[in-house]
């Protein structure tokens, strides 16, 4: 089977409208990945921030994570280096203790797809309980390491 094209599988997750019925802000799946990224960031489902701006982690977390992993928003917004690619990629609602846990259907739909596309990943970055249980099952409850980079 030939191998799917990059360029097609982003517009078709673009165009995800999977669990429209469910979002509250309706669908706009955000992510950023490029074959040559060396570098992945898993996280969970996107907030309203960035659902409404349309860009990964554009958010207090966002400038949270980028000052911990020591990355200005120049390289980290570079999708040649950095893939960021959430558990969903639309922003699943509010619940009574905070942001709804992101739909399991996204993950099962694009996840080995889009993780097939990232031949040249040296290190993931996994945040999350969600990410965890999906990149790591063997750890889950722990607390997955990782390191800045110097990119």
């Amino acid at each position: 089977m030939p191998s799917e094209s990059l360029i097609s599988l982003l517009a078709q997750v673009r165009a995800c409208t999977l669990c429209a019925h469910e979002l509250p802000l309706g669908p706009r799946p955000v992510l950023q990945m490029a074959r040559s990224a060396r570098i992945l960031i898993v996280g969970q489902a996107p907030g309203t921030k960035v659902h409404a701006t349309g860009i990964p982690f554009n958010d207090p977390s966002g400038d949270r994570l980028r000052a911990w992993v020591g990355m200005n928003r120049e390289t980290f917004y570079d999708a040649s280096k950095i893939a960021l690619l959430p558990m969903a990629f639309c922003y699943p609602g509010r619940g009574s203790g905070g942001d709804l846990p992101p739909p399991p259907r996204c993950a099962e739909t694009w996840q080995a797809r889009l993780m097939a596309q990232l031949k040249q990943i040296e290190l993931t970055l996994v945040l999350g309980q969600y990410a965890t249980a999906w990149h790591l099952p063997d750890r889950e409850g722990s607390l997955p390491m990782s390191c800045g980079t110097g990119l």
